[in-house]
């Protein structure tokens, strides 16, 4: 256990305390870089995806990727105009989830989050499959390594985000804007090049294997659509930022609109006047940067850029994904484990969970772009879809000072996207957005079954009133050891182990580590209805760990009883079944690890309560 620990110092850094959470914060610039590298990084390979559906009906049906990319541009200020409106509306964060249940209800609310968890995920993959393409694409030879560079990519994120917010956000703020930049200068001097007549490129004439028709323009327009993944980030992520935090991220979600609206255009308009056609081994980007810039210094520079945007697009959802899981577990619907922050002030769980997650189904589908695209978009439009008709049931309960515009963008927000919601699902549903569909309803079931779960285990402990306990066994002749008892919550399996401890120790301690979510008064009232004389002591935790506190105060007490064995008593319970062990916290188990590490030379005693 101890080289575990010391090889979690060396990748995550040392713990912060809680008291330093309000410097783990974002300016607007590091905002942009950190939560909406998700939805800049799309250029990347939203024009492409359109091309790829277009390019079934030949040469000439490629002229419809200019009307397609305008119409996901209005799309995108109708959302990004209503989720200006979420923000004001919910200052501390207004993701889906949130706003779904507050408004619609606890099933919208679920489906909002089992949506985007799945688009978070979906989000992962799909950016680090394309920034290694990107990667691939400049260097062909390491086409074979595709799946083991996504397993690196994957990794080397999930460490920068365990080190913490703000040091990820350093991280992060140079790439992203190398990237804006280079793609902003790609556009000029492609500009500059067409109108002066600089243009060397042929149209290369493809033949149709089928006709232009309505579905296909709906099939390139839905798969265009993966540009907007990621809007919903910013209004997600409203407390990373510094204060005042609701403005700050009302002001750069509308500097993100203006600058995806202009790249995804730029590039989109760009393709088709330079007669781009994608194919297998290299990216429409990587075309374009080539016929504009050639294949130089400045072409392989452009594509570092987009490589490391699209891996800082991952780190979107390595930013809002944990965060969500925190909401849900705070709940009841995932394991109590996500709410907890970890030695960085990050849900650290949730991130290893998203790593994993992500690392799957790079497995699974190699690392290939184009097949993971059909499921993308349906998790987020669906979301998107809950949380602006939930905004317009919130104007009309709240009618604050100036509902009606923010009533009537909401209202425009939720018929779009529900709109481009159904299109998605029938153009894209055989060819692998079912997978999605299905998922969803799957992903409640989980979070319902969890819920289930702790609402039985709190009527199993709290079935019975509360009851005086025995006091400690008087000092006599039969000598006894002194005992430590740990108190979670007074509950039935902590009572059990209290009257353990009564039986066989003169010396009695309870202590509670207050993790910084305890409700010491709701605790030490509960404590009272004991009657018992044991002192109960509560353990602050500054870096919301529950084994080191322990280990010191079992160190000092053996201090004070150098002639006896102490017995340190954990109560725990067990669960009816072996999975339900999973959404518990193994306290037990790490604290005997600890304590045989530190050669304490105390007793530890488990007394079980049977659920």
């Amino acid at each position: 256990m101890s080289f575990y620990f010391q090889l979690k110092r060396w990748l995550v850094g040392d713990p912060l305390p809680t008291s330093a959470s309000e410097e783990e914060r974002l300016s607007n610039a590091a905002g942009l870089a950190v939560l909406a590298s998700d939805a800049l990084s799309s250029v990347a390979y939203a024009t492409e995806e359109i091309l790829l559906v277009l390019i079934a009906a030949g040469s000439a049906a490629l002229t419809w990727s200019l009307p397609i990319a305008g119409a996901i541009v209005l799309l995108l200020v109708v959302v990004v105009l209503s989720y200006q409106q979420t923000i004001r509306a919910y200052p501390k964060g207004g993701g889906s989830y949130i706003v779904a249940r507050e408004n619609l209800g606890l099933v919208p609310g679920l489906i909002a989050a089992g949506s985007l968890m799945i688009d978070y995920i979906l989000t992962v993959t799909v950016s680090i499959s394309a920034g290694t393409a990107a990667l691939t694409s400049a260097f062909p030879t390491l086409k074979p390594y595709t799946e083991l560079l996504c397993l690196i990519f994957i990794f080397l994120l999930m460490v920068a985000n365990l080190r913490g917010v703000r040091a990820s956000g350093q991280l992060f703020v140079i790439p992203t804007y190398t990237f804006v930049v280079s793609i902003g200068l790609l556009i000029l001097v492609g500009l500059f090049n067409q109108f002066t007549g600089r243009i060397t490129n042929t149209e290369t004439v493809i033949q149709a294997t089928e006709g232009i028709s309505l579905f296909l323009v709906l099939r390139a327009f839905s798969a265009g659509c993966a540009a907007l993944t990621g809007v919903e980030a910013i209004s997600d992520g409203i407390l990373a930022f510094k204060p005042p935090e609701w403005k700050n991220a009302r002001i750069t979600l509308g500097y993100m609109g203006v600058l995806l609206a202009f790249m995804f255009l730029g590039i989109t308009y760009l393709a088709h006047a330079y007669h781009i056609v994608p194919h297998e081994g290299e990216t429409a980007v990587s075309l374009l940067s080539r016929e504009i810039l050639g294949r130089g210094p400045l072409y392989y520079f452009l594509q570092t850029t987009t490589l490391l945007i699209l891996l800082l697009a991952a780190n979107t959802s390595f930013a809002d994904f944990p965060r969500l899981c925190y909401f849900l577990a705070r709940d009841g619907f995932l394991p109590r484990q996500l709410a907890l922050l970890g030695d960085r002030l990050v849900y650290s769980n949730g991130i290893i969970l998203l790593s994993v997650c992500a690392g799957i189904l790079v497995l699974i589908f190699r690392g290939n772009t184009s097949a993971i695209i059909p499921l993308y978009a349906v998790g987020v439009f669906t979301s998107f879809t809950l949380s602006q008709a939930g905004m317009v049931v919130h104007w009309f309960k709240e009618r604050s000072a100036g509902w009606q515009f923010s009533a009537v963008m909401n209202s425009l927000g939720a018929l779009t996207t529900a709109v481009v919601l159904g299109v998605i699902v029938l153009t894209k549903f055989l060819l692998g957005a079912w997978v999605v569909v299905v998922a969803i309803p799957i992903v409640m079931g989980l979070f319902l079954a969890i819920r289930r779960h702790y609402g039985y285990v709190a009527r199993r402990l709290r079935s019975r009133q509360l009851r005086p306990i025995p006091n400690p066994r008087p000092k006599g002749a039969i000598a006894f050891n002194p005992a430590i008892v740990l108190v979670g919550n007074v509950h039935r399996g902590s009572l059990e182990a209290l009257e353990y401890a009564c039986s066989i120790a003169d010396e009695i301690v309870a202590i509670h580590v207050d993790v910084g979510t305890t409700q010491r008064e709701e605790l030490l009232e509960d404590w009272k209805l004991l009657q018992t004389n044991i002192p109960l002591i509560i353990l602050d935790s500054p870096y919301r760990s529950a084994i080191s506190p322990i280990v010191e105060f079992v160190h000092k007490f053996e201090d004070c009883h150098p002639d006896v064995f102490s017995t340190v008593i954990l109560p725990t319970f067990v669960p009816r079944n072996w999975w339900e062990e999973l959404l518990h916290n193994q306290t037990a188990f790490f604290l005997r690890a600890a304590l045989r590490a530190n050669r304490s030379g105390v007793i530890v005693s488990t007394v079980r309560f049977y659920l």
